[in-house]
Order: structure tokens, then sequence, then C-alpha cells
């Protein structure tokens, strides 16, 4: 599979660019990277993304801050999204430029932007800090551009803040075994709720399924089924918290096709059952 990586080039026409998306499930923009710094805000919707090495599953209210060229996309579920059918979304895009013009423009910002430009890996914000930041960002929407810049200017100080931060990824090393271990990751994201063959993913990427084996387990300590079956639990753990689908729903939108093995493998996996992981307080 030829990996659908995209650039984006930098802006010229705004200090920074805010854009607020109200759209369906599957029309998000695909696994990219630009040379710019990014701030997304997840309003509703569920699902898996991938953010330079790293693969998790996300739900609704978390904050990402993505420094430039770490590649990343969002996979979102289509079984959690709004009254309309959709999911929403905040992101807020700018330029390390500007982050440069603040320093010099507000002297009393110098530290905390020097401390945000220091950080070369993306994180999600957690606590108080995130209530402020989402509270922030949601007020954007109905501010006109120089109202924005001034909340913008809030941000700043706030996505500074590294004792409330969470690294959610990291920058992809440029050589090719990082580039295909990555190619893999885009597949899983994109075919985990259907079956997967060992003949159809090692064809994807270019390798014999031997190779391909040894390959994923040297680069990712597990075999390739186990590393499969464990995201697809954990992607089932945010369809039993975030939406009212069945349990027998929840089986086949997250990749299995036989509900006795689910609840076993979930079991194993989690300790506990579906019914059970859904009823607890998290």
């Amino acid at each position: 599979m030829k990996q659908n990586l995209k650039y984006y080039p930098r802006a010229r026409t705004h200090t920074f660019h805010f854009d607020h998306v109200h759209i369906k499930w599957d029309q998000q923009v695909p696994l990219h990277q630009q040379e710019t710094w990014e701030l997304s805000y997840i309003i509703t919707g569920s699902g898996a993304r991938i953010i330079g090495d790293v693969v998790e599953n996300f739900s609704k209210g978390e904050v990402i801050l993505i420094p430039p060229n770490i590649p990343h996309c969002w996979s979102f579920d289509e079984s959690v999204h709004d009254n309309e059918g959709k999911i929403e979304n905040i992101t807020i895009v700018f330029e390390n430029d500007f982050l440069e013009s603040c320093k010099n423009i507000f002297p009393e910002l110098f530290n905390s932007i020097s401390e945000l430009q220091n950080n070369e890996n993306a994180v999600s914000f957690k606590d108080g800090l995130l209530e402020k930041i989402q509270i922030l960002m949601t007020s954007m929407i109905h501010q006109n551009s120089i109202e924005r810049v001034s909340s913008f200017i809030k941000l700043l100080e706030l996505i500074s803040y590294c004792k409330d931060m969470q690294i959610v990824g990291r920058p992809v090393i440029e050589n090719k075994r990082e580039k295909k271990l990555q190619e893999i990751y885009l597949f899983i994201l994109s075919n985990f709720q259907r079956n997967i063959s060992l003949e159809e993913i090692s064809k994807s990427v270019g390798m014999q399924k031997s190779s391909f084996c040894v390959f994923f387990k040297k680069m990712t300590g597990k075999s390739f089924f186990t590393y499969l079956t464990e995201f697809r639990i954990e992607s089932s753990c945010q369809m039993l918290l975030k939406t009212k689908l069945s349990i027998a729903e929840i089986c086949i939108a997250s990749g299995f096709n036989d509900i006795p093995y689910y609840n076993r493998v979930f079991k194993k996996i989690k300790k506990v059952t579906p019914t059970q992981f859904r009823k607890e307080p998290h």
C-alpha cells in the first residue's frame, strides 16, 4: 500500500488559521503533515488516530498539540456522532514565525513560548488545564478575527504548561523501517473493522508473509494478530463507553465476527466482561 502522506504548505494570509468543522465521520483529512503547529479539539466523535510513531484510540473532549512535521490523522468511528450523524472538531494551525514574533512583541510570553518551542513531541492536555483550553477554543467559534487573535494569545500561555501534558506522539525517524511500520499502522487504522489476513497485510506493504511477521515482531514486540486484537479491543472499549450500541453491534463494529470469542478475548485482556466494563465508572 502506498502511504497517503500529504504535505500541507504554510499559509501566509493570516496570523493563524482557525477551522471549526461539523462534517460526516468519513470526511476527515487523511494522513498528512505540515511545517506548522496544529492544535486540535475533538468536540464530538471517537475512533483511532496516528500521530508520529504512536497509534491510539481517542474520544471526544481531547485536545492535542502537534509540533511541525509530525505525520498525523484521525479515523472516526461511524457509530459515534451527534444527532445529525456528524462529528465536530476545532483545529488551529499556526507558524513558528508567529511564535517568534510574539516573543518579541510580548516579553511576558517569552519564557512560555520558548518552553512550548522546546517540545518536540505531540501532547494532550488534562485536568483543569484541559477544561480551560476547551472553553477558550469553543468561545472562538463565534468571535471575529480580531477577537480570535486575543483569545489565541491567551491559548499560547495555557498550552505551554508542561506539567499537565501527556505525550501522545513522537517525531518519526526518516528511515525505511519506520516508514514501513507507519504504512502498516495506516492499513490497520483503515481496515481493522473487517477481516484482515496475513497475506493481505503483508502484500499491501510489499513484503513476504514470513518477512512481514519477523519485521512487525521486531518493531513492536508483538505478533501482528496480537497487536490487531488488542487494537480492536481498545476500539470496542471506546464504543462501550461512548455509544448505546449493543454488545453484538460493538463486536462486529470493532472487527470481531464471533460474539463468544469477542467476550473471551475482552475478558482476557481487560479482566472483566464487556457488560461489566460498560457498567464500571471510568
